[in-house]
């Protein structure tokens, strides 16, 4: 038995490659279909909280519905759809990203105690 760990797909070329077929099946077009791509961030997060509730069993009526795996691919979701979200902003989307990872890097790390 092998301890193979299945290759990862790139994650930009993969990006680019969903924005595409995203873009030949959006239902609605223009400034709109923008605008509803980036709220459905909004409903990536909502099922994250739906997940962490259900993985805790938070609602007593309910128990325990969700597993932490589930949170895990919930948050995948998440961040797939907001790189999405800024794909559909820019096509520079990855340098965009990159900078302001970059940004957030240095102001964190050169504010952490030493």
């Amino acid at each position: 038995m092998s301890d193979h760990t299945p290759p990862v797909p790139d994650l930009w070329a993969t990006i680019d490659t969903l924005s595409e077929w995203l873009d030949t099946h959006r239902p609605v077009e223009g400034r709109e279909g923008v605008l509803l791509r980036i709220l459905k961030l909004s409903e990536e997060v909502g099922e994250v909280s739906e997940a962490v509730i259900g993985a805790t069993g938070q609602n007593p009526r309910k128990g325990v519905t969700h597993t932490w795996d589930d949170v895990q691919a919930e948050l995948c979701d998440v961040v797939i759809t907001a790189l999405m979200a800024l794909r559909t902003l820019t096509p520079e989307a990855r340098e965009v990203f990159g900078r302001h990872l970059e940004r957030v890097r240095e102001r964190s790390l050169s504010s952490a105690p030493r």
